[in-house]
């Protein structure tokens, strides 16, 4: 059974930093692509950051220059570093995983957890 398992969401102020960890099971994480997705209120679900089987990266430009993702496939683990968060970071992420036919990637811009493999959440508060 595939798991993903979110960890190291919280509060903080603005400027402040967090690093969300995924780590999974169940599957052969090594050379997967994997995605973080968030949702804030009121907001669509949208893509964050990916990073593919290459080792290629990619991030909304939102984000850009102020998050870092990266994985240590020995510990199946993708991990989202935060830095100098604002408050429009507040939302709850979600981590993705590659399945037959659908690949975290800016192809896929929006959430669909119809396809893929999701962890179930882990909210980031950051306050002003």
């Amino acid at each position: 059974q595939v798991q993903l398992v979110e960890s190291g969401g919280g509060s903080v102020q603005a400027g402040g930093s967090l690093r969300l960890s995924c780590t999974a099971s169940g599957f052969t994480f090594d050379g997967s692509d994997m995605g973080w997705y968030r949702q804030a209120p009121g907001n669509e679900c949208e893509l964050v950051s990916t990073i593919s089987s290459d080792g290629s990266t990619y991030y909304a430009d939102s984000v850009k220059g102020r998050f870092t993702i990266s994985q240590d496939n020995a510990k199946n683990t993708v991990y989202l570093q935060m830095k100098s968060l604002k408050p429009e970071d507040t939302a709850v992420y979600y981590c993705a995983a590659v399945d037959a036919g659908w690949v975290p990637s800016p192809s896929s811009p929006l959430c669909n957890f119809d396809f893929g493999y999701w962890g179930s959440g882990t909210q980031v508060t950051v306050s002003s």
